[in-house]
């Protein structure tokens, strides 16, 4: 990839004592990003769960699910860049332990939550904690390893997230089966404590010795641009109307103060971003694909929550297990997916990865009440083999275009990209899930009474709420309900697979191909690993 020349700048040496104990600190980076983004999964497995009336639930409607999901995603994209700046301006160690702290208490007071508004609250907080962990971890790794160690440590800190994603569901499981839904959040706070204890013994400080002067307007541009802006796809998936003044009104509000911020920094002598970097067509192409990904696999992960739960009748724990390929091929594939980068190039290997996601996906369309469970997990395993050989090489492109000084900022711009696509996903695809279901279930609602119905209507939960509340003679709304959710699904299936292959279309395009010899592994130029003295110092 061609970098503007402050990219080229010679790396600044990693100290030896802190190069010795790398792995180690790796480890505790993986350890603290893998409780964030676990929480998430956690969730969307235990939604069924909060879902139902006390005790066994806080009684939540599908809006205030959604709301529990999107109040995090919400606060946390708003305020992923602002923390990656501050960590590259303060120091990421302190927005780390901020961060985690603020993570760990938003956790403890989650789990205590007595109606779905105050989990909604504390969902939020737990977002703000977040948004200073994950830029934070990936910056912390940019500084602790040389350049060619890098790929294989983002391939491992990239896992990290696919195991997340895949365990969470698990431990959610196991948790549901032998106590109250709140464990789902009470959990972290050990895990907490003991990541807590490892950064301040392991974890080396590091920022951006010349940082200049800050950007005020561009730092309240970005934040109230991108909280409008997500709040208006939330809202309009709730919805299910992208019409609605308030959605046309947040979102284009939203989209109109980023383009001002982008003005802004464009002409400004210390911008807060260097819009320069989009310029270049691999990096724009690498955001866009981190974007275009989690668009496609969030809004399939809301849904098949309700599949396997809801359709399929399995427990938390049971469909959390139908994920454990997803989690194995993370752990397998995303560490090695440099290695064909460096066979095939950038651009290969992305393609190939976003076309077996939209592969996955798309067998969503085939799928029915009775598919065998091999089959799932087969979908699950090349979803994931897919996902890993895209995150990896897309994520190493974004961090390797930036100077090591600006590592914060690099690592907030990835993040960023990725949840507001997670956040269009959910909101788009469930918004797409909900209108196909509700417009063929009605027809079988008919004879409940009005109030009834609508409620009946929003949601297959809803649907099987009311059919069991009929006894014997709520048997033919409990099919209906299945039938109607299964052809929602594979709408909405076929959706997020094209998504996926306009992603692949992308990085098919704009991807650097396979690096020469006298290139590193990402065509800058910089393969060799820069001469560290022993015993160098900060």
């Amino acid at each position: 990839m061609s970098m503007p020349s402050s990219a080229r700048a010679a790396a600044p040496l990693i100290p030896e004592a802190v190069h010795r104990r790398r792995w180690a600190i790796l480890v505790v980076l993986m350890f603290s990003l893998l409780i964030v983004v676990l929480d998430n999964s956690i969730l969307n497995v235990a939604v069924k769960t909060i879902a139902s009336p006390a005790p066994t639930g806080l009684g939540a409607t599908q809006s205030q699910l959604e709301w529990a999901i999107n109040a995090y995603t919400l606060v946390f994209a708003g305020l992923l860049f602002t923390a990656g700046l501050l960590g590259d301006r303060i120091g990421r160690k302190k927005t780390l332990l901020f961060g985690i702290l603020l993570f760990g208490t938003g956790s403890a007071l989650a789990a205590m939550s007595g109606s779905p508004t105050q989990l909604i609250t504390w969902r939020a907080l737990m977002g703000f904690g977040a948004a200073f962990v994950m830029p934070a971890t990936l910056a912390v790794l940019m500084n602790v390893f040389e350049r060619d160690e890098q790929p294989r440590a983002i391939g491992l800190w990239a896992g990290s997230v696919g195991v997340a994603i895949a365990i969470g569901p698990v431990t959610g499981g196991l948790l549901l089966e032998h106590f109250w839904w709140g464990s789902i959040f009470l959990v972290n706070v050990p895990v907490v404590i003991v990541a807590l204890t490892a950064m301040v013994l392991l974890v080396p400080d590091s920022k951006d010795p010349d940082p200049g002067r800050t950007d005020p307007i561009g730092v309240v541009l970005s934040i109230v641009g991108l909280v409008l802006l997500v709040y208006g796809i939330i809202r309009g998936g709730q919805l299910a109307d992208f019409a609605d003044p308030v959605v046309l009104l947040s979102s284009g509000g939203g989209l109109l103060v980023l383009a001002g911020f982008v003005w802004h920094e464009k002409r400004s002598t210390h911008p807060a971003l260097d819009i320069a970097y989009f310029k270049e067509p691999s990096f724009a192409a690498a955001v866009a694909a981190i974007a275009l990904v989690f668009f496609a696999l969030m809004g399939v992960t809301f849904f098949s929550a309700f599949y396997m739960q809801s359709v399929r009748g399995w427990t938390a724990l049971q469909a959390g297990a139908m994920l454990l390929p997803l989690a194995a091929t993370q752990m397998i594939f995303a560490p090695r997916a440099r290695l064909l980068v460096d066979r095939f190039g950038a651009r290969a290997t992305c393609t190939g990865g976003m076309v077996l996601v939209a592969v996955g996906l798309a067998a969503f369309a085939m799928f029915d009440s009775t598919t065998p469970v091999w089959v799932l997990c087969l979908l699950f395993f090349v979803q994931g083999t897919g996902m890993a050989h895209v995150m990896t090489p897309v994520t190493v492109s974004v961090m390797q275009a930036l100077p090591r000084e600006k590592a914060g900022s690099g690592s907030a711009i990835n993040n960023t990209f990725r949840q507001v696509g997670g956040a269009l996903g959910v909101a788009v695809l469930g918004s797409v899930l909900s209108t196909v279901y509700r417009g063929d279930i009605e027809s079988h609602l008919a004879a409940l009474p009005a109030g009834v119905r609508d409620a009946a209507g929003e949601s297959i939960e809803a649907t099987l709420a009311i059919a069991d509340k009929l006894g014997p003679a709520g048997a033919g709304l409990t099919v209906s309900a299945n039938d109607a959710f299964l052809k929602a699904m594979h709408v909405t299936a076929i959706g997020s697979a094209t998504i996926a292959l306009v992603g692949a279309l992308v990085v098919a395009l704009f991807l650097p191909g396979r690096p020469s010899a006298a290139e590193g592994p990402d065509g800058s130029g910089r393969g060799d690993r820069p001469v560290r003295a022993a015993g160098a110092g900060r």
